[in-house]
């Protein structure tokens, strides 16, 4: 139980916050569709097309908030964006038109973006760098609990199928940022890093920081993967009962509860980082092969081949998680972490708003060639990462310890 537990003080209260919020998460994302449609009243294109919106908003706005976190402050702001957060999911609870819906929906996507990265600016300020993946790994397996206990709340809500209950979800979910803030504002202060007159949003001339991100988004496609591009393939194109996609959501959330601490241990620097990307994407190809041979095979056939996709899916998904997280943090220059970490979290908003068009048309279009392409994918940009990994830590060689993590990757190599 103790390697499931951070440790005491700011990693434990920034876990505690993680686990308050993403409770709330949890019964957003499993009752938000059916309480727009059916409380709301909007049509489901309108929903599709407001939300697209929102987060394309919000992944432009993370930017500078997180460069306001890096000037004024990480605990400040992250607290007044989770303010901000409950704020927009409460005025869900009223909103009756488009219009409206949409102002809220891109608060609550603004304000989710900035808070991302306001928060990893606060957990820089007050963790270890060599402590920093590590206690990454506790928030997600954080995050991976609070969203299956807010799943489950969600589910309550629509199994009574009432106004009130959907109500009573997003009441939760604003009351849960509310609980966030609280245990936010409990941190220590993190003081501001000054800002040089004139000076810019650095982390868009950063070409080689650009390009990691680039290559990490095209990673992050495994998001959408889970959640739509695998539940579309079971039912569209396999004869496996519809109950395995949440059978294996379950498989996944308690996976990454359990094991990744245990799976980030070894990720410890650039070198190792890379490592263990490029053993995901081999993964990521592996389990694309899998997942391809389950169509034509019987019911109780397609589960068995599908599960053990799964399995290999989560492994991967837990040893990519672990790198990005330690290049997102090793390769943002000292004072500009929220900055930098703002521009690195688009990845995840861009994977979920281009990757369902794009899944949809390899494995519905294409089938079994559909999820090689993929998996094929998935390898040659686990791959470059490497390369591109050392010409970014290569432009920060002055910069304080950045030579050591160049001798380190060179040391490395591609192995």
């Amino acid at each position: 139980m103790s390697t499931l537990l951070p440790p005491a003080g700011p990693q434990r209260t920034l876990a505690l916050a993680q686990l308050s919020n993403s409770v709330g998460d949890g019964a957003y994302y499993v009752t938000s569709a059916l309480y727009f449609t059916h409380v709301v009243g909007l049509a489901p294109a309108r929903i599709g097309l407001g939300l697209t919106l929102a987060w394309a908003v919000g992944s432009v706005v993370g930017v500078p908030l997180g460069r306001i976190a890096d000037r004024r402050g990480p605990r400040g702001t992250a607290v007044l964006l989770a303010l901000a957060t409950a704020a927009a999911v409460a005025s869900f609870l009223v909103v009756r038109d488009f219009v409206p819906f949409l102002a809220a929906a891109c608060l609550y996507a603004t304000a989710q973006s900035g808070l991302a990265a306001a928060r990893q600016a606060l957990l820089a300020g007050l963790v270890a760098k060599e402590e920093r993946t590590r206690a990454l790994a506790h928030l997600q397996s954080t995050l991976n609990a609070g969203l299956a206990v807010g799943a489950a709340l969600g589910g309550l809500a629509l199994s009574a199928a009432t106004r009130s209950a959907y109500l009573a979800v997003f009441a939760i979910d604003a009351l849960s940022f509310l609980i966030c803030a609280l245990l936010l504002s409990r941190l220590p202060a993190v003081a501001p890093v000054p800002l040089a007159r004139g000076a810019k949003l650095e982390v868009l001339r950063d070409r080689p920081y650009v390009a990691v991100t680039l290559l990490n988004t095209v990673l992050l496609l495994r998001m959408p993967l889970l959640s739509l591009g695998l539940p579309l393939w079971i039912t569209e194109r396999t004869d496996a009962p519809e109950w395995l996609v949440s059978a294996l959501f379950m498989l996944n959330t308690g996976a990454v509860m359990l094991f990744q601490v245990r799976a980030a241990r070894s990720v410890t620097g650039l070198a190792t980082a890379a490592r263990a990307i490029r053993r995901s994407g081999a993964l990521m190809l592996l389990t694309c092969g899998v997942f391809a041979l389950s169509a034509g095979r019987s019911p109780w056939g397609a589960v068995a081949v599908l599960a053990g996709g799964s399995v290999l899916l989560v492994a991967a998904e837990m040893l990519q998680s672990a790198g990005s997280w330690q290049l997102g943090f090793d390769l943002a220059p000292v004072g500009r972490v929220g900055e930098y970490q703002g521009f690195f979290g688009t990845g995840t908003t861009v994977a979920r708003t281009l990757g369902p068009l794009m899944l949809t048309g390899l494995l519905l279009g294409m089938g079994a060639m559909g999820w090689l392409l993929l998996g094929g994918l998935f390898l040659a940009a686990s791959y470059a990462l490497g390369p591109v990994t050392r010409w970014a830590a290569g432009t920060r060689g002055a910069e304080g310890d950045g030579a050591s993590s160049v001798a380190e990757c060179a040391a490395v190599g591609d192995r």
